[in-house]
């Protein structure tokens, strides 16, 4: 077999795609004419300079690592009530999206989860503070909204790819519809939806810092008061509290995961 046999064909679809990526990377680049040079200039660095220097030291007043405290405590709060609520919710709705009640039901539940999720937690949190008005709560609900949709997808495709053997032999014995579930299906699919909850958990510690700037109550809240009237040094403190914070959940997740076993952690 010569050389020329033994080559791979040339894929023209690959390089086709790749030549509009890179084309579209460039014109990215001539539309947005940010000056680049600009950015490494002597007086640039300097104004970077002196505004990273501003944020240093942190403060570390005990009146003020009190308050962070408080907020840290805070967003933890909104990030679980908030997974809690949607763990709940994505349960329900991911009975009738998985198909078990007929094909018009599973639609319309599927249609209402991805709504859900097509919408961003920052839109949702935003209509929520016209809602419920700023605070906890709304950054809360804003975080169970987006999350059900994300959950419930993910808890009825596990109920789908699950076996039904063992809920139908329950069922044929006299079981009910309730108790065949409980006992045959949902043993088999509890801890990968523990697993889905607890990754998702560590995804809301994060936006519930964010949700923060638009009035969500937390950590993201007192960074954006903060950064608003440019007190930079009690807002260092408090991208400090957001790092441990998070750090410390994805640390406690990650061991909880690993408990459930190796698929899941």
């Amino acid at each position: 077999m010569s050389a020329m046999a033994a080559s791979p064909p040339r894929c023209l679809r690959c390089w086709a795609v790749t030549a509009l990526v890179l084309a579209a990377v460039a014109a990215s680049f001539v539309y947005l004419a940010v000056d680049y040079g600009a950015l490494f200039t002597a007086e640039s660095l300097s104004l970077m300079g002196r505004f990273i220097a501003e944020f240093f030291p942190p403060d570390v007043s005990p009146a003020f690592l009190s308050k962070t405290a408080w907020g840290a405590l805070q967003t933890l709060a909104v990030s679980a009530l908030g997974t809690l609520l949607a763990a709940a919710a994505g349960a329900l709705l991911a009975l009738p999206a998985s198909g078990r009640s007929g094909f018009a039901l599973r639609q319309l539940c599927r249609f209402a989860l991805n709504f859900l999720r097509s919408v961003p937690e920052l839109v949702w949190a935003a209509l929520m503070v016209l809602a419920a008005g700023i605070g906890p709560f709304a950054g809360a609900l804003a975080l169970a909204l987006h999350t059900t949709g994300v959950l419930g997808r993910l808890f009825a495709e596990s109920l789908e790819n699950a076996p039904r053997e063992p809920e139908r032999a329950l069922a044929l014995s006299g079981a009910g519809a309730v108790a065949a579930f409980s006992y045959g299906s949902l043993p088999l699919v509890l801890p990968q939806w523990v697993a889905y909850t607890l990754y998702r958990w560590e995804m809301n510690i994060r936006m519930a810092t964010v949700l923060g700037f638009v009035g969500g109550g937390g950590l993201g809240q007192l960074l954006y008061f903060h950064l608003s009237i440019f007190q930079q040094q009690q807002a260092m403190t408090v991208l400090i509290a957001m790092f441990g914070l998070v750090a410390l959940v994805d640390m406690a997740s990650a061991r909880l995961r690993r408990g459930l076993g190796p698929a899941y952690a």
